[in-house]
């Protein structure tokens, strides 16, 4: 480490490093390094939320979010269309594809087939929603589910689109969600991590990569944990052979000294993240194998969320788990399902996948709410986009899919101040674009909220908003400019909510 020369300190400081400039000059420069290292604590900062406090009044504790990657077809799941299969069969009309580009999987075909669903739909609950056959479980539910049916994103491909509802930005990079959050309100246990991930054990279409959970630009303790199915839980979380308990607590207050030496030296917040990182794994031996022990559940809690739930790493066991996460205080329980992703086959894929979801998902939901958890506990079921209303191929019963659909698709939530029992938004009646109330079809490039269509970033407003936090204050300065999970976009859907 350089020290400056008193006769030429020019000529020292030239020779400095960047990180030993501001770690040797004056003690004003030592400030503003450290304000700028460690934005969390420059109280003077008015575009960031403080850490722990709500900008409002929350109406939601915690997320679970149900990510059903690869885009289920909401036409044969929520969103009934009569007319889509009365006209199985014909011509997409090209009023109302209306330009779409379409994908090179169905750009090359001659004829583009309308594609009714294969399976009946019934209403269901007071609130009278739609359901398909192959949802029996979460039909059961119907008056607890608030349902978005006009989402739309601009993404078109799995990456960008998966990677645009985790971060906010369809290039990688950015916080994920989990992480704003972290970051934006702290812990609610200090035992086990604010952000945790689920992925289902089974193989599917699209690939996950831990950037989708990952801190971005924000200092990695705010990065999402994944729990795995197998062995440990958390990698590298169990004592090594020969080292005990005690053992490893005294090399870990022997290296949080090392560490905080090293940072009074150097001022870099990475090296903070660190010590608090290695404490968390500490605590995280007794707390993360206490949490993700279902063996404690009843038989009746596991004949809730079906014969799966016995089996780690499975969605029903996820959505198990991810309640007793809940309980102990994570805010933000992230789970991924793979496998939605139907140009073939269609039929039978999205009845396995059904099968395989639905009853964990609705189990869920009852679990939480006769546990009077609900009420606190925003669930989120949802995947990139959406599927097309003409058939990706032959149009045959057993073997159509259909495409990658961005123009409008289906989520739902429940619990967390959701207005439960309604559908906010609609389609036209081919389950192609966004409709108004009136039924008439919006124009594609100008529609925005106040047409009753949501966005993705309107809809991760919203998120934050039932969670005490407003997106637009939710900020982290980088390279030059204050960035934020809805970029310079969003608004509050204030209809979703109670």
């Amino acid at each position: 480490m350089h020290s400056l020369d008193p006769e030429n300190p020019l000529r020292e400081l030239l020779g400095l490093t960047r990180r030993e400039f501001f770690g040797r000059t004056a003690q004003g420069f030592g400030a503003i390094a450290l304000a700028s290292l460690l934005p969390n604590l420059a109280l003077g900062q008015q575009s960031a939320a403080p850490l722990g406090k709500f900008h409002h009044a929350p109406k939601a504790k915690r997320i679970i979010y149900l990510f059903q990657a690869g885009g289920p077809a909401q036409q044969d799941l929520f969103d009934y269309k009569p007319l889509l299969n009365q006209m199985h069969g014909q011509p997409l009309p090209p009023g109302i594809r209306r330009g779409q580009r379409l994908t090179a999987m169905s750009s090359n075909q001659s004829v583009i087939p309308l594609a009714g669903s294969p399976f009946k739909f019934a209403q269901h609950g007071e609130s009278g929603a739609w359901f398909s056959e192959i949802l029996p479980h979460l039909s059961g539910v119907a008056d607890d589910l608030c349902f978005v049916k006009s989402m739309f994103t601009e993404a078109i491909n799995h990456d960008p689109a998966i990677t645009f509802f985790q971060t906010g930005s369809e290039q990688a990079g950015r916080p994920s969600f989990g992480s704003w959050l972290s970051y934006g309100l702290g812990s609610m246990n200090e035992d086990l991590p604010t952000f945790v991930v689920l992925a289902s054990a089974n193989q599917g279409d699209q690939p996950l990569y831990a950037r989708l959970w990952g801190s971005g630009f924000l200092d990695s303790r705010y990065q999402g944990v994944r729990f795995r199915s197998g062995g440990d839980p958390v990698l590298y979380l169990s004592n090594p052979d020969g080292i005990c308990g005690s053992g490893r607590r005294a090399m870990l207050d022997r290296l949080g000294e090392l560490n905080r030496h090293e940072f009074e030296r150097e001022l870099d917040p990475e090296i903070e993240s660190r010590i608090a990182q290695y404490e968390m794994a500490y605590r995280m031996q007794t707390s993360v194998p206490d949490v993700t022990d279902l063996s404690k559940e009843t038989n009746e809690t596991f004949e809730l969320y079906g014969p799966e739930s016995r089996k780690p790493g499975t969605f029903a066991a996820n959505c198990l788990l991810a309640r007793r996460l809940a309980q102990k205080g994570v805010r933000f329980i992230q789970l991924y399902h793979q496998g939605w992703d139907h140009h073939g086959g269609l039929k039978g894929e999205i009845t396995s996948q059904c099968h395989k979801t639905d009853q964990p998902a609705a189990a869920l939901i009852k679990d939480l709410k006769r546990l009077g958890m609900l009420d606190d506990t925003l669930v989120v079921w949802g995947g990139e986009f959406g599927r097309t209303s003409y058939s990706q191929g032959p149009l045959d019963i057993n073997s159509f899919g259909r495409d990658h659909h961005p123009r409008c698709f289906t989520v739902f939530m429940a619990g967390g101040g959701v207005n439960a029992g309604t559908t906010y938004g609609r389609t036209d009646d081919y389950g192609y674009n966004i409709a108004d109330a009136d039924g008439k079809i919006l124009d594609p490039n100008k529609q925005d909220f106040t047409d009753g269509a949501v966005h993705v970033h309107d809809l991760q407003a919203t998120l934050l908003w039932l969670l005490g936090v407003d997106h637009a204050k939710l900020t982290f300065p980088y390279q030059g400019r204050d960035f934020r999970l809805t970029d310079v976009h969003g608004h509050v859907v204030k209809a979703l909510m109670k």
